[in-house]
């Protein structure tokens, strides 16, 4: 009777395939940097009879997109006559590759098209970058007009020390930024993640009094949340607390953190192989245990 062996057999592959799927949920909700964060339009639209706003419109993005082939992180131009004139700009994440930055930013026209239509002015805030549009004479909001805000459902269960450890890693990212050469900055203080990044034409001492503001936004809207994001007009900010600390991967730029996501892809690949390999040598050793008892009960050998 052969039943045992077709039954462990059936056995092991349920197991080890359960397995596999269980080991790898952090490659399958690994970041997106082209994933959606929030879009803005205003109320006013192109009153366009002869089309003049949607081509200038169309130039534009075209424009846009074209430049992000060559040109990472910031980019700003005009479309149109002074009459009719349309501002846009793109702005990508300051740790994505040149080829990353185009990709993100070729997904923005269609979206800012598909939410804000004819609007006179838009924003779409993707997670690795974003798209500014806005007809000229449009009356600008202040550079730390809140926008958006993101607060991780979870929270602190010993919030004054969380909140001790979430504000002086603001502290290093404000430093960061206003010392840096670039407008951007990722970093940690024990176990708190942050990244900031500014609007590529402000100055850094500028850029550092708008992610204070964007901290200061955190501590008042997010609270003992372990997680935030807040974006404010020309900058926006994001945190993270790791109860078993930040996972340490080094970037190009010498901060801590960056791509931490790519460090959580890692282990989850490597945690799913190895637990793939030791499912089957169990499954084999239990194989060969029941055909051993198999040959032994022909022979009339019983254990």
């Amino acid at each position: 009777m052969d039943f045992p062996t077709k039954q462990g057999l059936f056995f092991c592959s349920a197991l080890l395939f359960f397995t596999i799927l269980a080991s790898f949920p952090s490659v399958i909700t690994a970041e997106d940097y082209t994933a959606l964060v929030y879009k803005g339009c205003a109320n006013q639209k192109f009153q366009d009879s002869n089309g003049i706003y949607t081509q200038n419109l169309k130039s534009l993005f075209n424009s846009l997109v074209s430049s992000a082939q060559q040109q990472k992180t910031f980019f700003t131009t005009t479309s149109g006559d002074s009459t009719n004139a349309i501002m846009g700009l793109y702005q990508c994440r300051g740790d994505l590759s040149t080829a990353d930055c185009a990709t993100c930013v070729t997904k923005l026209p269609s979206l800012a098209q598909k939410y804000c239509g004819k609007a006179i002015a838009g924003r779409v805030q993707l997670s690795g970058c974003y798209l500014r549009y806005e007809l000229s004479g449009f009356k600008q909001v202040s550079g730390t007009q809140l926008l958006y805000k993101i607060c991780g459902s979870s929270r602190s269960s010993g919030s004054a020390e969380f909140e001790q450890k979430r504000d002086s890693a603001f502290d290093k990212l404000e430093g960061g930024i206003k010392n840096g050469s670039v407008l951007f900055y990722t970093g940690s203080y024990e176990s708190v993640y942050v990244l900031g990044q500014c609007e590529g034409d402000l100055s850094n001492s500028d850029c550092g009094d708008c992610v204070k503001t964007a901290t200061e936004q955190a501590d008042s809207e997010c609270g003992d949340s372990v997680s935030g994001q807040i974006y404010l007009h020309k900058c926006y900010i994001s945190y993270s607390y790791y109860a078993n600390g930040v996972p340490t991967l080094t970037s190009s730029s010498g901060t801590v953190g960056s791509n931490h996501h790519t460090t959580q892809k890692t282990v989850a690949i490597v945690v799913g192989g190895v637990a793939a390999v030791g499912f089957v040598f169990v499954c084999l050793m239990f194989i060969k245990s029941l055909l051993k008892k198999k040959r032994g009960a022909k022979h009339g050998d019983y254990y």
